[in-house]
């Protein structure tokens, strides 16, 4: 790539550069408001071509182009690269005899411009962005009230980058107040699950109460605990369900002190299904390690409308009769209310090794 020619090149490029960078606007996707602009400034001017153009370190790019095909063209011999030299509008009548321009590729070869009349881009704090600028292939006269139609239309356009800048700021500030509160949230559930577990260790206590103090422990507990692993997905519409459940049994593991495997098949899943699929499992892993042995096996399906949730062990197996939908505790009726707000049903049976229990929990696709 040969050196651009230190006329053309501002005196603080690196950080005009850097404020491009800040606007994030190069290689977006045509927009209708700068396109109407472009449009605007070619009626007024009754002129074929109209470009709001961003000066790069080594290209003109065009971010709208009414009346021309091509997206960029490099920055020497674009005419845009001298005109963020200066505040001041840069206009040429006749660009073939003025001395600015009359050796410039763009008047002397085929393209055959003439008239150019370019405002910069300039932003609160300064720096000349690119422009927006009116080109016509035949010499003509500007008069000061377009010039000035020529700066407003401009401002128009530096206000609506100023606009989507604050957009994404304001959202990149409330991300991050988002993450805080979750932080927050997490330590206050875990320090509600301390106080409840400390609680339940009186012995002054009747020996129900602080099997219940226990219960209301766990349960606080688990919340935090699924909130924690959901946390990277929840800015997705959906996200890898086998993913998230992997995250959160590996940190089961260690808390019920028994192996837990998670298995089956990659997918997304809505993300607003994530925390009560997780407590689905979690309040099904406790069970399996509290009630049944060995190994806990937990596997993910996804069928032609439907999608499946196991969790199996290898203990005795249930008692004759078991209703996974009526009776039972507290983690039964869980487990119940949370597979109806995911309009979904759970069924309990043997489980498929032909050892232990086995619950599923299926809901629509």
């Amino acid at each position: 790539m040969n050196a651009l020619p230190t006329s053309i090149i501002p005196e603080n490029e690196a950080q005009r550069m850097s404020a491009v960078r800040r606007y994030d606007i190069l290689e977006t996707p045509p927009d209708g408001a700068f396109d109407r602009v472009t449009a605007i400034a070619a009626r007024r001017f009754d002129a074929p071509i109209a470009i709001i153009s961003i000066v790069d370190h080594d290209r003109i790019w065009f971010k709208s182009h009414h009346g021309l095909s091509v997206e960029q063209i490099d920055r020497d011999p674009g005419l845009c690269a001298s005109a963020i030299l200066s505040p001041d509008p840069y206009i040429l009548p006749d660009a073939s005899i003025d001395p600015r321009s009359l050796t410039n590729p763009l008047v002397a070869g085929d393209f055959g411009l003439r008239f150019y009349a370019g405002v910069p881009l300039t932003t609160s704090d300064g720096f000349n962005l690119g422009t927006l600028c009116v080109i016509d292939k035949k010499p003509r006269t500007i008069d000061d009230d377009q010039i000035e139609d020529l700066k407003d239309l401009a401002s128009v356009v530096m206000d609506q980058m100023e606009l989507r800048l604050s957009a994404r700021n304001a959202l990149a500030r409330a991300e991050i107040l988002g993450r805080e509160i979750d932080h927050r949230v997490m330590n206050s559930l875990q320090f509600v699950s301390s106080m409840l577990t400390l609680q339940s260790r009186g012995d002054h206590l009747p020996a129900d109460t602080r099997e219940q103090l226990k219960i209301a422990a766990n349960r606080v507990s688990a919340v935090a605990r699924v909130h924690r692993h959901f946390q990277s997905d929840e800015a997705a519409e959906s996200t890898s369900c086998i993913s998230f459940l992997r995250r959160m049994c590996a940190d089961l593991s260690d808390i019920v002190a028994k192996p837990v495997v998670v298995s089956g098949h990659e997918g997304d899943v809505p993300t607003n299904r994530i925390q009560p699929i997780g407590l689905i499992v979690n309040e099904l892993v406790t069970n399996a390690a509290k009630h049944g042995d060995g190994q806990i096996d937990v596997s993910f399906r996804i069928l032609s409308e439907t999608h499946e949730i196991s969790v199996c062990d290898e203990g005795s197996g249930l008692p004759s009769g078991y209703n996974p939908t009526s009776g039972g505790g507290l983690g039964t009726k869980v487990v119940a209310a949370l597979t109806s707000q995911l309009g979904g049903r759970v069924e309990a049976g043997r489980s498929p090794s032909g050892r232990g229990s086995c619950f599923t929990v299926t809901f629509p696709a």
